[in-house]
């Protein structure tokens, strides 16, 4: 995955290079105690809503989810078809034992 970090607004973000080859399998976001396959965000809105995060409103052309008990931040793509596997690593990090990314 080829891209260029973006920071606006507070927020950093991979604009992905669309010209590049995708050299590795495509991906897809697990819960790992269900150990269901994330294909949509109301299903990942679910589960992270039961770890304590929250919607965050602060940006319309992002989906962003926050913990009031830390001060980490989930921001996502609007459109899940640009759900890559930057941002299920992120849900992953912090989400530990919670999520895994896998090959599909």
């Amino acid at each position: 995955m080829s891209g260029v970090w973006v920071f606006k607004n507070g927020v950093v973000r991979l604009e992905e290079n669309p010209g590049a080859a995708e050299e590795t399998k495509p991906k897809v976001l697990v819960h790992t105690p269900s150990k269901e396959v994330i294909t949509s965000y109301s299903d990942l809105e679910q589960h992270l809503s039961t770890l304590g995060w929250e919607r965050y409103e602060d940006d319309p052309t992002l989906l962003q989810f926050h913990k009031r008990s830390n001060p980490d931040l989930i921001s996502l793509p609007i459109d899940f078809s640009k759900f890559s596997p930057i941002h299920m690593c992120d849900i992953v990090i912090k989400n530990r034992n919670m999520f895994q990314v896998r090959d599909m």
